[in-house]
């Protein structure tokens, strides 16, 4: 049975303002820049935007009245700012879901499992294919190109955050604690710090052990 998403497709407001908490971030952001050159803040500006209306209304997106707002303030042709907008996949030009599950499926995270990843993602949400939103609005599921974390492959990018050494229960365990409401600590999700060895270090482990005696061998 296809999921079908229950975000309309009207859902462009008919305004747009920001909001406190984003008129912080933006004086900070413009104040890196020269006035006028402030057109250089573009992209961070429609990162604030995102932002703003994931906050607001559970889905973070870029809608058009909200491009024309950055416009406005940083005097830039609308043009522009849809070009960038348009132009860069970080920035979602619809509605998403409360959760959206970015799944990479490059080399690195094909060949360790990244169709595993997939299918979990599938079967948890009951998204069909990546673009789709889940029925209850909860999950967008999208195809993503490198994530750059490929020696901890496979990558499911949460909104901002990278869940690594992924494979299909864990997926499935990730999703399920989203719909709790819990937000599990991102990162790797096996024995490894970062993206060290699992169990620890492998290597030099003599050097390691006689750095710590303060013991020397003068021969």
């Amino acid at each position: 049975m296809s999921a079908q998403s229950n975000i309309p497709h009207d859902a462009e407001p008919a305004a747009f303002a920001f909001d406190a908490e984003s008129e912080r971030q933006i004086a900070q952001i413009l104040a890196k820049y020269p006035p006028e050159r402030k057109a250089s803040g573009v992209i961070p500006l429609l990162y604030v935007v995102q932002k703003q209306m994931g906050r607001l209304t559970g889905s973070a997106w870029v809608p058009r009245v909200a491009m024309d707002a950055v416009a406005h303030r940083l005097e830039m042709a609308p043009i522009r700012v849809y070009e960038v907008a348009t132009f860069y996949l970080m920035f979602n030009t619809k509605p998403i879901g409360k959760y959206h599950l970015q799944v990479c499926t490059t080399t690195s995270c094909w060949l360790r499992g990244s169709d595993d990843v997939t299918a979990a993602c599938k079967a948890a949400t009951g998204i069909d294919a990546f673009g789709g939103t889940s029925a209850d609005g909860m999950f967008t599921m999208t195809e993503v190109e490198c994530l750059g974390a490929c020696a901890n492959a496979p990558i499911l990018q949460v909104d901002d955050d990278y869940y690594e050494d992924m494979d299909g229960p864990r997926t499935t365990e990730l999703i399920a604690a989203l719909r709790r409401g819990e937000r599990p600590k991102a990162g790797p999700t096996i024995d490894r710090m970062d993206s060290a060895p699992v169990g620890g270090r492998k290597t030099l482990l003599d050097s390691a052990a006689g750095q710590g005696t303060g013991t020397q061998d003068n021969g």
